[in-house]
């Protein structure tokens, strides 16, 4: 058989193995927390950082099958990592945006349901917590008006949870 038919074989085959682990992920990923009592914000987001991750693989399985050499791969790789490096420090990155919707999700007791204050000296605000998105939590004033406010900003202001929203099934 020909290389290129050998590499439309391995395509194929790696995006048939995308496909199921897409949708096996979700099943037993969105089951298994629903054990655990996590609230469906929380589910959600595991559920796309686990896209995120089999996404990133079945990229570097195609790029390896179309003819990438490991060196390219390890430099696209070192690429990734180093932006992610300085989202962690610079705070005018979108990048920030993403690392802080990570550092909320896992360290934050803010939650989807919840409503807290935001105690910034000049626009202080109140409200129920929307959505939390990879670069934005939305906030819900009583007033109907949606706030959004980015991730990283939020790390940076006093906010106190009045309400814990209780966690569903």
């Amino acid at each position: 058989m020909d290389t290129y038919k050998i590499q439309i074989i391995e395509t194929i085959v790696v995006l048939a193995g995308y496909v199921i682990t897409h949708f096996l992920t979700k099943i037993f990923v969105n089951n298994k927390l629903k054990q655990t009592h996590l609230e469906r914000g929380r589910r959600k987001m595991i559920i796309k950082a686990a896209h995120l991750l089999s996404f990133l693989t079945a990229l570097i399985l195609f790029s390896a099958i179309w003819g990438l050499k490991q060196n390219e791969i390890a430099v696209f790789v070192g690429t990734i990592l180093t932006a992610l490096g300085i989202a962690f420090f610079a705070q005018w990155s979108l990048l920030s945006n993403i690392t802080s919707s990570l550092l909320l999700f896992f360290n934050h007791p803010l939650k989807i349901g919840d409503t807290i204050k935001v105690l910034d000296r000049d626009y202080p605000f109140e409200g129920e917590v929307s959505d939390l998105t990879y670069f934005f939590v939305h906030v819900k004033t009583e007033s109907g008006e949606i706030i959004t406010i980015p991730n990283s900003v939020l790390l940076q202001k006093s906010v106190s949870v009045i309400e814990k929203k209780i966690p569903s099934t």
